[in-house]
């Protein structure tokens, strides 16, 4: 969950790859998997579909238990308010969730007006502000 993510355990991230255009995204989900190496495509084990991964530098050293190094992955469920625009996260997130436009390589990203399923106000549309949540 992004709540759990801590900045030490995405410190060794140098870049995102997407595998969809994140702008039409309004959240993704995103998670810390054990995976077996700093780099390439990860194999993805959830209902759904993986939309992105990070990839670690070579300072990333891999757990002393179980050889694997932490990275995030960012996903969507069918269920989703990408495929379900007036389903269960029509006005809403799940937790895990955070608007795609907030994320970069080391930083946790976040939930916005968008994300949640709100728009923003009619003056912040016309100043083009959004605030975190």
């Amino acid at each position: 969950m992004s709540s759990l993510i801590t900045e030490d355990e995405i410190s060794h991230e140098t870049e995102f790859v997407w595998l969809e255009d994140i702008e039409q995204l309004d959240y993704v989900r995103q998670s810390l998997d054990r995976l077996p190496n700093r780099k390439g495509r990860p194999a993805y084990h959830r209902d759904g579909r993986m939309v992105g991964y990070a990839l670690l530098g070579p300072a990333a050293k891999a757990s002393r238990n179980s050889g694997t190094f932490r990275r995030r992955v960012f996903w969507l469920l069918p269920h989703d308010r990408d495929s379900q625009p007036d389903g269960l996260y029509a006005k809403s997130a799940p937790a895990e969730a955070v608007d795609p436009r907030t994320l970069e390589p080391r930083v946790k990203g976040f939930k916005t007006e968008r994300s949640e399923g709100g728009p923003p106000s009619s003056a912040m549309q016309q100043l083009g502000i959004t605030l975190p949540l």
